[in-house]
């Protein structure tokens, strides 16, 4: 019995050696795994960047793509160099730049590398590639650079650039090295991940001075570099580029939707920049003259501006009167009991008075609103009220974020009861006579041009939105779009409210407050003018404002133009909405609008450089910084002055 465990013991030692040794033939003859790492010497990792994925508008027109060109990496602690002068010279770098690209290189790391030079095209690499054998420590990697042919919707688009350090340290996971190319702002940074596509890994033999003996095992262990994901957009980029020629020398913006779909077809931010000056070598100069100019072009003004929608804002008050109850199609209205003045004779239905925006009107249907359940004479009546009115125009998008897929987006502001609280410091200490300015879109409410184009959809679609979206697919057209894309948002209000509003915008524009030649033949065009207060510059240069959609049946296009300092909404916002409709619908502009587009483009309303803020110093670009915001400021509300077409004009005002 003894024998036999002395045996079992023996069988189990030598069992164990077999295990040990057989794992030790597997690690040191057949693995090359732990030789390949221990082999730095021979065999070099390199990192292999996929290529950018390339956007595209709705009609698969090319907007974004990529250049092949080379960065140059220096590794410091294996920087040998002859000559530092002969160096410089072939590379075009004085000796003091040298220097300090060498200081931050070695502050980055002695032994990892870093950037060099960027973006060298291949003619100049072409050119130092032999030269570079003498000088060890330097070593090229092929990369990419944006390029954008169209040279348009550089605000919307982004830009890309070297990680800046902040985000590289606040990686979740970790992915992104020192020097790494990464999306800012823009849909370059909002589809990041699916256009920056996958790394691959490539493992590649070289001799003692580094110079490449081809690939590792052919190529076993290799790992192929997956190319990023192509962006389709509902950009219409031939729209597009003829919205940007009308805002030339004007401040401002034109968003358009496809209401069905909630798809962005026209998005201009003016003035604007061609976005191949951020995607070049030369990106840090460009960048800091771009956030000197103190007109701001680098502000994406349909999403991050803000501004008092004035007249155009009683559309949501036509119609959540009418849900109400308190308003009906054949209500009349004079002028008398308003504090408000207007430029029409009074005496208006709903119709009329959308057609001539009548202020008088729209007071007398707010003060109604606010008051048809309770005692005018008591705070309660206006809390409750002023409740229920914030409640209805929250369902129009009003005072929130939409959604839209692009960082950066303002919430704007819809005044409540708790504003009006913290405002007066009290719940006792105001009524309807401190607020009544909302009835025609001044006073505390702040809104984007994003949102306005918004509402023109909602009017088109009779009561729904989609979200307004970039995005028309990832990959191909119709796939990957996120799910809150395809999502209706309804705003609760009977599709037959819609009827007389919609009437009233389509006289309006034919013989109401719109400038005559922008009613174009054969657009029906359907629509709201507005003039938003700019006391900053005096109410001569009050802000030109206009939303509307088109055809009046069956709508193809919601538009909403911006354009500061211009004045009435008739005029210069209505003119541009009307050329870029007819462009859109008939891909081509005929005699009346032919007539309108060679007025327009004559207007100058940039404001004088005098009247103009001094710039601040500009920082380092950084996508993770907030970014300049254009808006309003909150103010208590005063007397009102008269404005041709309807809107308020108060006698203190603030941009």
């Amino acid at each position: 019995m003894i024998e036999n465990r002395k045996f079992i013991i023996i069988g189990v030692f030598c069992l164990v050696g077999l295990i040990y040794a057989a794992r030790l033939f597997y690690l040191q003859i057949l693995d090359d795994s732990y030789s390949l790492e221990s082999s730095s010497n021979s065999i070099k990792r390199v990192i292999e960047i996929p290529y950018r994925g390339q956007i595209y508008d709705r009609n698969e027109k090319l907007m974004v793509y990529n250049t092949p060109v080379y960065d140059l990496y220096v590794t410091p602690k294996r920087v040998k160099i002859p000559d530092t002068l002969a160096f410089c010279r072939m590379m075009d770098v004085t000796r003091q730049e040298f220097d300090s690209i060498m200081d931050l290189a070695k502050t980055y790391s002695p032994v990892k590398p870093s950037v060099f030079l960027r973006q060298l095209s291949k003619e100049d690499y072409a050119r130092i590639q032999d030269a570079l054998v003498d000088y060890r420590g330097f070593e090229p990697v092929m990369s990419s650079m944006r390029t954008y042919p169209a040279h348009t919707m550089a605000n919307a688009l982004g830009y890309v650039s070297e990680i800046s350090k902040k985000k590289l340290e606040n990686q979740e996971t970790p992915y992104y090295r020192q020097g790494d190319y990464v999306g800012h702002n823009g849909l370059e940074e909002q589809y990041e991940v699916e256009l920056r596509g996958r790394r691959g890994i490539k493992y590649v033999m070289q001799n003692v001075r580094g110079v490449a003996k081809g690939s590792f095992k052919g190529g076993e262990f290799d790992t192929a570099a997956v190319a990023g994901k192509n962006l389709y957009t509902g950009i219409d980029v031939e729209v597009q580029q003829y919205a940007d020629s009308l805002m030339q020398n004007k401040v401002g913006s034109i968003l358009a939707i496809d209401p069905s779909t909630g798809e962005i077809l026209v998005s201009v931010s003016a003035p604007t920049y061609d976005p191949n000056q951020l995607s070049s070598r030369f990106f840090s100069k460009n960048y800091r003259k771009l956030i000197k100019n103190p007109y701001k072009p680098l502000i994406n003004r349909p999403i991050m501006a803000s501004y008092r929608p004035g007249s155009t804002f009683k559309l949501i008050q036509a119609l959540i009167a009418q849900q109400q109850g308190s308003l009906f199609t054949n209500t009349v209205y004079g002028h008398g009991g308003s504090p408000m003045r207007c430029h029409c004779h009074g005496g208006n239905n709903l119709r009329g008075a959308v057609r001539f925006s009548c202020n008088p009107y729209f007071y007398q249907v707010f003060r109604k609103y606010i008051y048809h359940n309770g005692n005018p004479n008591t705070f309660k009546a206006s809390a409750v009220g002023l409740q229920e009115w914030h409640d209805h125009a929250m369902k129009f998008g009003i005072g929130q974020k939409l959604g839209v897929d692009l960082p950066s987006e303002l919430r704007g502001n819809l005044p409540s009861v708790e504003t009006y609280n913290r405002l007066y410091k009290s719940e006792l200490s105001w009524k309807f006579s401190n607020i009544y300015s909302l009835s025609i879109g001044e006073g505390e409410l702040l809104i984007s041009p994003l949102k306005l184009a918004n509402l023109a959809a909602t009017l088109a679609n009779r009561g729904w939105y989609i979200p307004p979206h970039y995005v028309k697919g990832i990959g191909k057209i119709g796939e990957g779009i996120p799910a809150a894309f395809k999502e209706k948002h309804y705003t609760d209000i009977d599709p037959k409210y819609f009827v007389p509003v919609i009437e009233g915008m389509r006289m309006a524009v034919m013989a109401g407050t719109v400038k005559r030649d922008a009613d174009i033949p054969g657009i029906e065009l359907c629509g709201k003018t507005g003039t938003s207060q700019n006391a900053k510059f005096g109410h001569a240069h009050d802000h030109s404002i206009f939303i509307g959609f088109a055809p009046m049946n069956n709508p193809k296009i919601a538009i909403a133009v911006f354009v500061e300092n211009a004045g009435w909404g008739g005029v210069a916002a209505a003119s541009a909405a009307a050329l870029v409709a007819e462009r859109y619908l008939k891909r081509k502009n005929e005699a009346q609008g032919l007539k309108l587009q060679e007025w327009l483009m004559k207007q100058n309303y940039m404001p004088p450089l005098s009247m103009l803020p001094k710039p601040r110093t500009p920082k380092k670009p950084d996508s993770t910084a907030k970014q300049p915001v254009v808006k309003d400021t909150i103010r208590k509300p005063r007397p009102m002055m008269t404005h041709n077409d309807g809107a308020s004009r108060s006698t203190v005002g603030g941009n």
